[in-house]
Formats: structure tokens, C-alpha cells, sequence
């Protein structure tokens, strides 16, 4: 019997982990794959890369646009709510028999809250995790919840996701898609990617990836700004600027990267969004990547890469020696900054292990997406421990 198997997308990173799964359930002769997209793929200003869905051969069936104007924390609800109310329309022109989302942010919130009250069961990539310093961390406990089906990237993770009551048997220790990215995807050369970006490449170049906590008692420019004074009283070569999310404050950290770039174009670039080909190649050939985004302990200790983790927002996490915690002063980023770049730095992450890596994770997920009974998915009974 066929099943309808929706995926749901909001962001370029998001996307570059969910497209494996997407790729194989697209060859799956009992699968009819359906793609709904919606935040930040619809969104000109982070690169509209609902284009490179298309680009790479699905068909987006709908997508559901919302306010791209998110300043604060009351944009973001409004737009929340926006999300809830485009996915009922998309879901009951779709009808599928399970939906497919990953991680944590508002939207798949919206997402799931719709798919629930239309008693569609939810298939949950990356429960179980913690990142203390965003309200991210409720949302993705929130979603396990409502999730009947969870996909998760370490064995501890699924033992908590186990202990928020959820049945064992439909908890699945599959290991991170990231990972499996980062041996799977092919690699651009250094000089084919530095034309592309038009900037040069080293072993002390840095990749910058830096997002609002949004539990955070500063407001974002300022930690931002500490950053970039960090930046600026270190040794390093280029740097590689990536967009935030569209969080509460995104825009704002936008505006610091263009006019900090804009007075050191010799050595700084900014891309809205690299992708996940251009984004795991760069890991090939940079010295660090730095900021609080979580590739940086999930994937990044993969590419034996160093990784500065900035601050509270990825508190809690599992992380690989190669990840280096520091706060969020100038002098605390640069201290970090400095050790990534040097030879105990590099060394240390030649030798780190990844603990979200698993040798089979893309068949485990395809797997349990396609042979998991929907029948045992479609009622909830609280597990006890």
C-alpha cells in the first residue's frame, strides 16, 4: 500500500540534513513523497532556497509563506501562528499518512501542532537533545511529545526521549544526518570554491555562523559586536560570514555583518546561505568554525575541524573534545579562537571522535519511516518507566 510521506522544511540547514531522506524516499516504490516549504526557504533575503529544492529535482506540493519582518519575540509568535494556520491548509490539501520534521525551531512547533490536531502521526529528528540557552530546548521537548515516532542522533538522547514517556519501541537510536553528510557529500576543490565565494581559503581561515539565544539576558548585537572584536585581536586568515536564523534579532546581526564586512573586504565575506555542498566543502579547507550554531558539535567534529561554541545557546548538548566552550566576552572568544588555530587546537581535533556518528544512519531512518506500522503510531499510551 502506498504511503503518503510529507517532509517539512523552514530552513536552508535544516533542508541540507532532511534531503538524504528525501532522496531515498523518492526511489521508494511504496512512497509517495510530498515536500511542503515554508520560513525561511520563501524568504529573498535569506537566498530563497526553496530554488534549490527545486534545483535538486523534488517538487515542492505547497508552500506556506509567513511574516518576514520577525524583530522580536512577538513577530515570531504572530508568525507561529501564521505557520499553524498555512500547514492545516497544506495538510488537508495533501493528506498524508505521516509528517516528517526536524529539530526545534518555531515553525516546526507550528508544524507539529497542526499535524496533531489532524491526527496525522509525526515522524521527530533530533529529540531528546538540549540547547539551554534558546527556547528552542522547550520546543523540541514540546514536539516530542507530540511526535509518535523519533529518530534520534545518540543513545543517550533516546534513553531521555524514553523518559519523557515515550514507547521505546518507536525510539530509535539512528545516529545524525549530518554526519552521514559529511562522508557522503562530495567535495568542491579549494580553488572552485574560493572563486565562488571570491575570497581565499586557508588553514587559518574561519567560518562564522552566529544566531541569537534567545534565553539570553543580553540582547544579541551585543554579544555579536563581542565577536567581532574578537575577531579583529586575533591571528587568523579569511573569514566566512553565514546569515543567522531568522530568530528575534536576526535581522540585526545581518546589519553588523554587512557594514563589518563591508570595511574589511580584503579578508571577509558574507553568505545569506552556503549550502550544504558549498558549507560541508568549506569544512574541508577553514582552520575553525565559530559562533553557536549546533553543526558546529554535531557535524564540524566529523571534518576533524576545531569548533569555538560561543556562550549559552548550545549548553547541554554532547560534544566532542574538539569543541571548545567559551563565554561570551571578547577576551574569552579570542583566548578560544587563538587555542582552535593552534597546533594543540588542530591536533586535538585530528584525534577527537564524533559521538553522533553511526555507520547506517540514513537506512535506519528511510527504515523506520517506511515500515513502521501507522496503525502503532496513531495512538499515544504514556510509557513508565
Amino acid at each position: 500500500m502506498m504511503r503518503r510521506v510529507c517532509i517539512v522544511t523552514g530552513t536552508r540547514a535544516e533542508w541540507g540534513l532532511l534531503s538524504p531522506i528525501a532522496h531515498r524516499l523518492k526511489l521508494h516504490s511504496d512512497v509517495e513523497l510530498q515536500i511542503v516549504a515554508t520560513n525561511m526557504h520563501l524568504m529573498e533575503c535569506y537566498g530563497m532556497t526553496v530554488n534549490e529544492i527545486e534545483a535538486d529535482g523534488f517538487i515542492v506540493n505547497h508552500r506556506v509563506p509567513i511574516n518576514t519582518g520577525l524583530a522580536t519575540s512577538s513577530d515570531v509568535a504572530y508568525a507561529t501562528g501564521q505557520c499553524l494556520s498555512g500547514m492545516a491548509q497544506a495538510f488537508k490539501q495533501l493528506c498524508p499518512d505521516m509528517v516528517v520534521i526536524l529539530g526545534d525551531r518555531t515553525e516546526m512547533l507550528a508544524v507539529a501542532s497542526a499535524a496533531l490536531i489532524m491526527r496525522i502521526p509525526i515522524v521527530h529528528l533530533h529529540g531528546g537533545e538540549e540547547s539551554q540557552g534558546a527556547i528552542d530546548n522547550s520546543i523540541r521537548h514540546a514536539i516530542t511529545k507530540m511526535a509518535s515516532l523519533h529518530l534520534t542522533a545518540t543513545e543517550p538522547y533516546r534513553q531521555r526521549v524514553i523518559q519523557m514517556g515515550e514507547n521505546p519501541d518507536n525510539v530509535i537510536n539512528t545516529g545524525a544526518m549530518g554526519v552521514y553528510n559529511c562522508i557522503h557529500e562530495p567535495v568542491m576543490s579549494r580553488e572552485e570554491l574560493q572563486k565562488q565565494l571570491g575570497i581565499e581559503i586557508s588553514d587559518r581561515s574561519l567560518l562564522v555562523t552566529y544566531h541569537p539565544a534567545t534565553l539570553d539576558t543580553a540582547p544579541a548585537t551585543t554579544r555579536f559586536q563581542a565577536l567581532l572584536q574578537a575577531i579583529d585581536s586575533t591571528e587568523h586568515g579569511s573569514v566566512i560570514f553565514t546569515y543567522p536564523n531568522n530568530d528575534a534579532s536576526g535581522r540585526e546581526i545581518i546589519d553588523l555583518i554587512s557594514r563589518y564586512v563591508a570595511t574589511h573586504a580584503e579578508n571577509t565575506t558574507a553568505v545569506p546561505s552556503l549550502g550544504k555542498h558549498r558549507y560541508l566543502s568549506a569544512l574541508h579547507y577553514v582552520g575553525a568554525v565559530v559562533g553557536n550554531s549546533s553543526s558546529g558539535i554535531i557535524e564540524v567534529p566529523s571534518m576533524h575541524v576545531p569548533t569555538v561554541d560561543i556562550g549559552i545557546r548550545q549548553q547541554g548538548r554532547i560534544a566532542s573534545d574538539s569543541v571548545i566552550h567559551c563565554g561570551d566576552s571578547a577576551h574569552e572568544i579570542a583566548n578560544a579562537i587563538a587555542f582552535a588555530l593552534s597546533p594543540q587546537g588542530k591536533e586535538l581535533a585530528k584525534n577527537a571522535e564524533n559521538p553522533y556518528g553511526s555507520p547506517d544512519t540514513l537506512e535506519k531512518c528511510v527504515k523506520a519511516i517506511t515500515e513502521t506500522s501507522i496503525d502503532s503510531l496513531t495512538t499515544k499510551i504514556f510509557h513508565s518507566l
